[in-house]
């Protein structure tokens, strides 16, 4: 995935123009690095380690920038600079404005910054930019066009998989400020982690590089350190590894804050030396999200398996036929019988029933709380919990060879555990039996239609989803068909800690049950407002009316500058009390509640990322339901969603 990248933002939030950048001579520039980072030993040591890194081209400098010029950096940092927490369907992270347009300040502002002008000269003088642009052997580097940012990474925070590639960058790289005088611990997390690749081939016969769900090396952070690498489309995926919070028996006190410098080196911009007249536009092209996702969507896993769901065949003809067709689209005796025996009683009343009804015709959306019946849903927990109890293989195939879980992937549109129907009716396994025979029977398609309003339902995807802590999410994707669908998600987390309990629910949970149909638009994303948030959540997002642009994922300060649109997954965070957050419907992990959304073509899902902090896996069983709608069907939920 990508994020769109237009203006760039100052320190305090306002798009400055482009200014001239302090030119340095090369001895000027050197004095700004460590002694015998230029000699020409260390250059090709550097330069050897380079060009023999995998799993693709890497290098990482310890000790780059002059000791006593970096710790200044960091203290102006601290004291001068600003920083806004932005939270999207990829990252969690803290902010600060571009860097890269430092001249654009007043002179203010500027005196109170000088060492962090003096380290973006340095890292962007010719100087630099050669040594560079030699160890790594990827062409000259713009001194022109500049790129830089601060990111602060506390506890909680991280980035999810992506590959950097937008427009004209050739070369990215980070620059830890972590604290000089405690070194950072590689299990506080934070690391930049790299995913290797293998190559297939395309629906044409081309070779394409699709990206492991695993990650093959992990760097963790440390005070002075560079780590960069040369952008490559569809093959340098990253992330950023979770800062982790403490875990219980180790000191809190003392917080974890990852910070760093980070940015991108571009091609040369027109009029500088190593310039190439349509370069950039063939850059862009190459990266387009189009071009990047789509020649390996063949190998992306899961693959929907729709299966027809189909009414049962009527003998006759005529009236006779019309009337028996009618009935069967009515509930029996029978199918009660048959739903009771998993679904709670209460949502199998008439009077529940019109009241869900009306709901869905409203909202477009439900939230049924405690949907199993009592005597199944324990079931279903203890088969979770042992599941839970269980350490997974850390590998992928591991996890499918001993556990019949397979990975979703690529890494960079998601990654989560899942199982599709078995086909089998007798099983063991509460959420296969769910899936071979609660969720495809003509029974659950009558009770669905009656609460929804949709008659015609014509196919079912089933789906077994489980999110580990600390690895699983969604990144935020469009439904593309012409026609809405039905979509539903049967949340079975029993963990707690996903989201604060009121007095009032913890009391029903204590008593009767009192199971109650209710239309939700719930903007709650936070988690338990007593412990650390812990991510996922399911949320539904209006989709962007123009063309669907992408927003870089690293860096996010560009969101400081653009106007957002309601297809940013940043806005669920950071849009301001009095604007729309484009949220149209979201839901916490939680145990045994049935969400049911009618998604219309362009609307973005997401299941935010799931903390390491969680107190256990985000579990459910997701269902998207083909419909066709009759005029006066269209008709009444276009009157609802007025």
């Amino acid at each position: 995935m990508k994020r769109k990248t237009e203006e760039r933002g100052s320190l305090d939030g306002h798009v400055q123009p482009e200014s001239k950048k302090r030119a340095l001579s090369s001895e000027e520039a050197a004095a700004r690095f460590r002694d015998g980072l230029f000699d020409t030993a260390e250059q090709q040591k550097y330069t050897n380690e380079y060009a023999k890194s995998s799993p693709y081209l890497h290098g990482v400098i310890h000790s780059l920038i002059e000791s006593n010029l970096l710790r200044s950096v960091r203290d102006e940092i601290q004291t001068q600079v600003d920083f806004t927490e932005k939270e999207t369907d990829i990252y969690k992270i803290f902010q600060s404005g571009d860097l890269a347009n430092l001249d654009g300040l007043d002179d203010s502002s500027l005196s109170k910054l000088p060492s962090v002008l003096k380290l973006r000269d340095a890292m962007y003088s010719a100087r630099f930019r050669e040594y560079l642009s030699s160890v790594t052997g990827s062409g000259k580097l713009s001194g022109q066009k500049t790129d830089m940012a601060i990111n602060v990474y506390t506890e909680g925070c991280h980035l999810l998989c992506h590959d950097d590639v937008i427009g004209s960058r050739r070369l990215s790289y980070i620059l830890y400020l972590t604290d000089p005088d405690t070194p950072w611990q590689a299990e506080w997390g934070g690391a930049l982690r790299l995913f290797p690749t293998t190559t297939e081939k395309d629906a044409k016969g081309e070779d394409v590089k699709i990206p492991s769900p695993d990650y093959s090396l992990s760097i963790p952070p440390a005070f002075n350190q560079l780590s960069f690498f040369t952008v490559q489309p569809g093959e340098s995926f990253h992330d950023v590894e979770e800062v982790y919070h403490p875990r219980d028996g180790e000191d809190k006190s003392k917080k974890r804050v990852r910070m760093a410098i980070s940015g991108w080196f571009h091609i040369p911009q027109e009029g500088e030396d190593g310039y190439e007249e349509g370069l950039e536009e063939k850059l862009a092209e190459r990266s387009s999200l189009a071009q990047l996702q789509g020649r390996g969507d063949i190998y992306d896993l899961p693959r929907p398996q729709p299966v027809s769901w189909e009414e049962p065949e009527v003998e006759g003809k005529g009236k006779g036929k019309v009337e028996e067709q009618t009935e069967s689209s009515e509930f029996t005796e029978s199918d009660l019988g048959f739903l009771v025996q998993y679904i709670a009683p209460t949502y199998l009343t008439p009077d529940i029933a019109e009241e869900m009804s009306d709901a869905f015709s409203s909202e477009s959306s439900l939230s049924l709380e405690r949907f199993l019946n009592d005597k199944f849903a324990s079931r279903m927990s203890a088969y979770i919990e042992d599941q839970e109890r269980q350490k997974l293989p850390a590998s992928s195939d591991e996890i499918q060879a001993q556990r019949g879980w397979t990975v979703a992937r690529p890494p960079h549109k998601h990654r989560y555990l899942y199982q599709h129907p078995s086909g089998q009716e007798e099983s063991d396994n509460p959420i296969q039996e769910l899936m071979n025979v609660l969720f495809p029977s003509q029974a659950f398609r009558k009770w669905l239609a009656l609460i929804t309003g949709v008659d015609h339902l014509t196919s079912h995807n089933l789906l077994a989803r489980r999110f580990r802590r600390g690895a699983d999410y969604t990144l935020a994707s469009a439904y593309e068909g012409e026609e809405p669908r039905l979509e539903f998600s049967l949340c079975l987390t029993p963990s707690k800690g996903w989201e604060k309990e009121t007095e009032e629910e913890e009391e029903e949970e204590d008593g009767e049950a009192q199971e109650s149909a209710k239309a939700s638009k719930s903007k709650e994303t936070n988690g338990n407002a007593e412990g650390p948030a812990v991510g996922g959540y399911e949320i539904y997002m209006a989709g962007d009316e123009e063309e669907d642009e992408e927003e870089d994922p690293e860096n996010a300060d560009q969101v400081l500058g653009h106007k957002k649109t309601k297809a940013d997954p940043a806005i669920y965070r950071s849009a301001g009390a009095d604007e729309d957050d484009g949220i149209l419907f979201s839901t916490q992990a939680g145990w045994n509640r049935l969400s049911i959304v009618l998604r219309d073509s362009g609307t973005l899902k997401f299941v935010k990322y799931v903390s390491a902090a969680a107190k256990g896996d985000r579990w459910d069983i997701t269902g998207e339901i083909g419909v066709e709608f009759e005029e006066d069907d269209e008709d009444e939920h276009e009157e609802g969603d007025e």
